[in-house]
């Protein structure tokens, strides 16, 4: 068992993350990513997990069939084939149906494929992956894991559109989204402050996409997605909430095309469309243009906008806790942010709040937390444990 390993994948429209972790260990042996597909730059890098040993390969067509390939043929030099024993997926999208992993096959694989629609800039990547490994590994165990699932405790009033009864049938709900994420760091909380753990707190997934978690004893109660991943906070290149107006005024009265304002939404809003500069949080932090600090200007009252609402659905707010790039690593966000909560009790203490170190609230301030995440090591735990009690799938 020993020698077992098992393959954490994360596909994505230009990128694939995955790791490989021991069948019956915590730690990653190697993790890497392939960036750049579909562009003339893909490279496949490959780390081990103390990142002391890298190696990056040149793919020459540069699309995710490639990359899964070479990624393939690596592990079968470097681990061995029979020692891949299972591999983990996080797929975004688990529709009202899927509140736990399960084990894919064929039949599974068409029934999610359905839910495309509702996240069409990850959901066709996520399942694109599995079937590519069930065409060449087809007796290899897979599993997918629902960035979706996490939310499915929430109490039915936050899951509602005010809309007819019969677009709620059809699947038109609050499912929210990172839910991988926000799994992770409840448990990383009950290890780290087991009595805020069980109390009302605000998780901030903040990172290139950027969402909110309301939890109650670690289980998500509101979050600021909705029905698709372009909703709530701004984000790197996506709009957030929108008055759904705004999408009927380009369409009707500037002879917008539905793609053309999916490609708006989705590509050329957020902080690089405020900004007119990047999407990226480190660069507009470093710029001196008024547009940079206005964009961040933005991203930091929305946020704090929304975790006042989220305040509010969990009836009072014992604690917050900040995660992914951006709430992790850009201490002027997370002070920003911060400071607008101050009639919340909140407030960080001064030499740790430029740091990242793991609590950054002063002696008389309600907790605040950075911790990091890691969506890899829940989808690993999640099908390893999906394996060992249902071996048969």
């Amino acid at each position: 068992m020993s020698e077992d390993r098992l393959l954490v994948l994360n596909a994505g429209s230009s990128s694939i993350k995955f790791a490989v972790y021991p069948m019956d260990g915590e730690s990653p042996l190697w993790r890497g990513q392939a960036d750049g597909l579909g562009g003339n730059s893909a490279r496949l890098h490959i780390s081990d997990g103390k990142d002391t040993n890298d190696e990056t390969l040149t793919l020459d067509r540069g699309d995710h069939a490639e990359a899964l390939q070479r990624l393939l043929d690596w592990l079968d030099a470097n681990v061995g084939h029979r020692s891949l024993r299972a591999v983990g997926h996080r797929v975004v999208h688990g529709g009202t149906r899927h509140s736990e992993p399960l084990i894919l096959d064929a039949d599974r694989l068409e029934e999610l494929d359905d839910l495309s629609g509702l996240a069409p800039l990850h959901q066709p990547h996520n399942l694109a992956a599995a079937r590519h490994l069930m065409q060449r590994r087809p007796d290899l165990p897979q599993v997918a894991c629902f960035d979706t699932a996490f939310h499915r405790s929430q109490p039915w009033v936050a899951q509602q559109f005010a809309l007819p009864g019969e677009w709620q049938e059809r699947g038109v709900l609050r499912y929210g989204f990172h839910g991988l994420s926000y799994e992770y760091i409840a448990g990383r909380l009950r290890e780290e402050d087991p009595v805020l753990a069980r109390g009302r707190v605000v998780v901030a997934h903040l990172g290139n996409g950027a969402s909110l978690c309301g939890m109650k004893d670690g289980r998500s109660q509101a979050t600021s997605m909705g029905f698709t991943a372009l909703d709530g906070l701004p984000m790197g290149q996506r709009c957030g909430a929108l008055d759904p107006g705004v999408v009927l005024y380009l369409i009707q009265q500037q002879g917008m095309s539905v793609e053309a304002v999916q490609d708006l939404l989705y590509h050329r809003s957020g902080l690089l469309g405020m900004s007119g500069i990047s999407h990226d949080m480190r660069e507009l932090l470093a710029s001196g243009e008024a547009s940079a600090a206005r964009a961040v200007d933005v991203f930091c009252y929305r946020a704090a906008r929304e975790i006042a609402s989220l305040a509010a659905a969990l009836g009072g707010l014992d604690g917050l806790v900040f995660t992914a790039g951006i709430g992790e690593n850009c201490a002027p966000v997370r002070r920003a942010i911060v400071e607008y909560l101050a009639w919340l009790d909140f407030d960080l203490d001064e030499p740790a709040k430029e740091t990242n170190a793991a609590r950054i609230h002063s002696s008389g301030s309600r907790p605040v937390y950075v911790l990091p995440t890691d969506e890899q090591a829940v989808i690993a735990r999640h099908t390893r444990h999906l394996l060992t009690t249902n071996p048969s799938g």
